[in-house]
């Protein structure tokens, strides 16, 4: 869900052919979470297994990164979350009985018959469990492509990880990134098509975008502290935000007085949380040097093995995901420097 600052952020739209020959650091947790809510059934149930275990986000996985791989010499290392943080424990508990209104909905829904209303409620309803991404770091090292274990939050490692020159950007959804320091975020690069809102019953074209973290910050006239700031003020996963104050009026506000210690009483009243203790979480997030990041020469017959055989993928289909590996092997190409910083 990440924090709603994303009309203050300055975005350029871009073509893919733009990422060629970089290393982006994606946050997995939420491509999957993508991948579970676009690709379903007509009535809104995800895609399963003989044994009606999910596979939405397997097939998202091994299709869009492959095309990715091969169309455009992209080189994606996947960071996974790691323990939340204490602060966050709210946000995912309220995410948790979202998801279980939507379920309790779309189970409603399809009773009815109402299949449009249905699957708008099974987006709503996605859920990534332990098993599921189990399953997502076989296939990916299978693959050959690098993990990382973030220790807490996954986009405060990619941020770390770009921030160090390892990679070019952070790829998520979300805007946590931008907070958390990264020089370059991008968005809806591991997913394509269209994507249905469910809050506003719209559904919105997937165009890739950039937001440069410099750009922005000289755009708004601010400093990323003030920035982070802003993001308190309306709300992050690590607080509530200040009822009555979207991201434009607390843009206002800390432009206009500096920080939020500064603001007056009558909005420093409003505050019931430790936002000293949030704003930390963003300038000093738990973050690892713990990892390497290797490109593996792929594990074809483990591979097909798990997708044809344990998860039941259509041979015929996997034979498209192995030829896309065998054209593209990551482990005698170019060295890590070269693939980081890509070609301008």
């Amino acid at each position: 869900m990440g924090t709603n600052i994303g009309v203050l952020l300055k975005k350029r739209k871009i073509k893919l052919e733009y990422l060629t020959s970089k290393t982006v650091a994606v946050d997995a947790n939420n491509m999957l979470y993508q991948f579970l809510a676009l690709i379903r059934k007509p009535d809104g149930s995800p895609l399963t297994d003989a044994k009606g275990r999910i596979t939405s986000h397997l097939v998202g996985l091994v299709f869009r990164t492959t095309h990715l791989m091969v169309k455009y010499d992209i080189r994606l290392i996947f960071i996974f979350d790691g323990k939340p943080h204490i602060l966050k424990k709210r946000a995912l508990e309220k995410r948790r009985k979202q998801r279980e209104k939507a379920l309790r909905e779309w189970r409603k829904a399809l009773k009815e018959g109402k299949f449009d209303e249905a699957f708008s409620k099974a987006v709503a309803s996605v859920l990534l469990t332990r098993d599921m991404i189990a399953d997502a770091k076989k296939v990916i090292e299978y693959m050959g492509l690098p993990i990382v274990q973030a220790p807490s939050d996954a986009e405060a490692q990619a941020a770390y990880i770009v921030a160090k020159g390892d990679a070019w950007c952070a790829c998520s959804r979300d805007y946590d990134s931008v907070l958390y320091g990264a020089p370059r975020l991008v968005r809806y690069l591991t997913i394509s098509g269209t994507e249905f809102l469910p809050s506003l019953g719209l559904v919105k074209p997937l165009v890739p975008e950039i937001i440069t973290l410099e750009e922005t910050l000289k755009c708004l006239g601010i400093t990323r502290e003030q920035l982070i700031d802003i993001a308190i003020l309306v709300g992050t996963d690590f607080n509530e935000g200040v009822k009555g104050i979207g991201p434009k009026t607390a843009f206002r506000l800390i432009r206009r007085y500096g920080s939020i210690e500064k603001l007056p009483y009558k909005v420093l009243d409003k505050i019931n949380f430790d936002y000293k203790a949030v704003r930390e979480v963003f300038l000093h997030p738990e973050v690892s040097d713990d990892y390497s990041i290797v490109f593996k020469k792929p594990n074809i017959r483990k591979l097909e093995d798990f997708l044809v055989n344990e998860k039941n993928f259509s041979p015929k289909r996997v034979r498209i995901i192995v030829n896309r590996l065998e054209k593209h092997d990551y482990s005698s190409q170019k060295s890590i420097d070269e693939w980081v910083m890509g070609s301008d």
